[in-house]
């Protein structure tokens, strides 16, 4: 009878723990935000002519963040223009870059980026 009480003493312990692990974990919509910014990239003859930043989508971000955060969403557009999911033949090809940044590193985007 006693190691079936041990056997049922571990299990709850072992239970007690994960679920402390588990709710201590940290998500990272806690400590990141999601900005969502919208590029356009030109296509001629199979070949990316220009990208485009259309619009960064913050509400609460300063000119210089925006800025800053348009810069980040063009590099990203080149890359993905050479993805073949986005290749295009003739013509425009919209795409809607989220960037994800640490709260910290967020507010840490001054002047002198």
């Amino acid at each position: 009878m006693s190691f079936f009480l041990r056997k049922y003493q571990l299990l709850c312990l072992v239970v007690f723990l994960i679920n402390t692990i588990a709710s201590s974990a940290q998500s990272y919509k806690k400590d990141s935000l999601q900005i969502k910014s919208y590029t356009l990239i030109e296509y001629r003859q199979s070949e990316v002519k220009d990208v485009k930043l259309i619009k960064v989508l913050c509400d609460y971000c300063t000119d210089i963040q925006k800025e800053a955060i348009g810069i980040e969403a063009m590099r990203r557009a080149k890359l993905e223009s050479y993805d073949p999911i986005n290749r295009m033949k003739e013509g425009d090809k919209k795409l809607a870059i989220y960037i994800r940044i640490a709260k910290k590193d967020f507010a840490a985007i001054k002047e002198d980026y």
